[in-house]
């Protein structure tokens, strides 16, 4: 990018709020994982809509790829430059739009700048007695633009449904500048296409989005936690579908986790946290009941599930949390997994959903060919068995030189592709597609969905500017 055209982009930010040094461009364009790190001359924070609208405007005239990002918490590099790419593409940081808009108790809906930190959303929300139930690990510095550009789903999904569920309208805008508002509390409205599931899990490939009203529920009045242990998979799936049964749609989360994922949880923990389980087994699962009557409500349904479970012979033994402190610090082990396999080397990972019930036969099959290929690999295996996700992670064998290890990742991903495929699942659930999948959904995915993708993007992107080479 010439210096000219460099000046043109920043003139419409301010100096202040334009970057292109290496290291105030450095943020901007390296993974937390160090997985993807490719250079970009400028990385520009609009603090208005119309100022993202004359940087898509100016690019769409120049031909200039633009990546939006969000708070570049993403695996799947997504909102980083390309890898092995021209270098061109410039960076819009959203981040400076980040106001609690409204919040209306009576229609349950908040609405908010995209550059919000889900956090914020969520305490929000909670100020005024209603909750926001998207919750993923990362919600501290997140932001819902990027959740909502990859389709987020976290711990809330099997009671509340997907980030897509969570959205009734957006505002976005597209490649040639226009401004599409599409902001509404409506809960019912049939007037043709549903244009902002266009924009939701597309990853910044047709416009930014800058603003979005979200849903909000109840609080629940009660909510009790229990930590349990079984012997499998199998068990597992027993008792999600008996706790079904019993509480319905009081039943908020299910998360299976094996054993190693929790060990590594525990050793590397940043804060003191104590087994829950003072005898291990090789699966647990943490498991939440809630109640929109009281506490008591929810943990009379949670001691019959157990109590019912352990008649049965499904657990071998579990633990409830006495206190909102004990409810943390299981939450805590669930949502460390992800950052306390690093110290463990190396990890080659995936982001997988089947149907339901063919997790267990999904986690038998793969197991046994990951170890085929590495045979001392430590699969990490943790997930949302309440609706088929599993983060199935493989940590390098011990002793092992990451470049070694990862000298295999190709295999591996074509292995577990491959029972994923047999399983009638998706390879990618919940993180997105970005750069690191694209050639394998284009391989994968249906033709004819393909194409219309394809359509969509050069009808609403004709000069191609947008995230170039993510998705598609």
């Amino acid at each position: 990018m010439d210096n000219e055209l460099k000046a043109r982009f920043s003139s419409i930010v301010g100096e202040r709020y334009a970057h292109s040094t290496a290291d105030e461009i450095e943020p901007f364009i390296t993974d937390t994982r160090g997985r993807y790190a490719a250079p970009s001359p400028l990385a520009l924070r609009p603090g208005t809509v119309d100022e993202i609208s004359q940087i898509l405007k100016l690019a769409t005239e120049t031909g200039t790829p633009v990546i939006p990002q969000g708070g570049n918490t993403g695996l799947v590099g997504g909102g980083l430059p390309l890898v092995n790419g021209a270098g061109n593409e410039i960076m819009v940081s959203l981040g400076r739009m980040n106001k609690i808009l409204d919040v209306d108790r009576d229609s349950n809906t908040i609405t908010v700048e995209s550059g919000s930190i889900l956090e914020n959303i969520q305490n929000a929300a909670d100020d005024a007695d209603r909750l926001f139930p998207l919750s993923l690990g990362s919600q501290g510095t997140c932001q819902i633009g990027g959740n909502i550009g990859s389709n987020a789903g976290g711990t809330g999904v099997l009671a509340y449904g997907n980030t897509r569920d969570l959205v009734m309208g957006l505002e976005a805008v597209l490649p040639t500048s226009e401004v599409w508002n599409g902001l509404s509390r409506l809960r019912k409205d049939n007037t043709g296409y549903d244009l902002k599931n266009l924009f939701i899990g597309a990853e910044g490939t047709l416009g930014i989005v800058t603003k979005a009203t979200l849903k909000l529920f109840p609080k629940p009045r009660g909510r009790e936690l229990a930590y349990v242990s079984l012997k499998s998979p199998d068990a597992a799936l027993e008792l999600l579908n008996r706790a079904k049964g019993s509480a319905g749609n009081g039943l908020t989360a299910f998360e299976l986790m094996a054993s190693i994922a929790m060990e590594f949880t525990l050793k590397h923990a940043q804060n003191a946290i104590r087994r829950p389980i003072q005898d291990t087994s090789p699966w647990y699962v943490l498991l939440e009941i809630s109640s929109g009557r009281s506490s008591q409500e929810a943990r009379a349904t949670l001691e019959d599930i157990l109590g019912d479970a352990f008649e049965s012979g499904i657990i071998d033994d579990a633990t409830i949390a006495e206190s909102l402190e004990q409810q943390r610090m299981f939450w805590t082990l669930r949502e460390d997994m992800s950052w306390a396999q690093k110290p463990e080397g190396a990890s080659i990972k995936h982001d997988i959903s089947v149907p339901v019930g063919s997790v267990p036969d999904f986690i038998k099959e793969a197991d046994a060919a990951v170890l085929k290929i590495v045979p001392d690999a430590r699969i990490v295996n943790f997930g949302h068995l309440g609706d088929g996700n599993l983060h199935y992670n493989i940590s390098q064998p011990v002793g092992w030189d990451a470049e070694d290890y990862f000298s295999y990742e190709e295999q591996v991903h074509e292995a577990v592709y491959e029972v994923v495929g047999k399983c009638k699942g998706s390879i990618s659930a919940e993180h997105g597609v970005g750069q690191m999948k694209r050639d394998k959904i284009a391989a994968l995915k249906d033709p004819t969905a393909l194409q219309i993708m394809r359509t969509i993007k050069a009808s609403l992107d004709p000069a191609g500017i947008m995230n170039p080479g993510k998705v598609i």
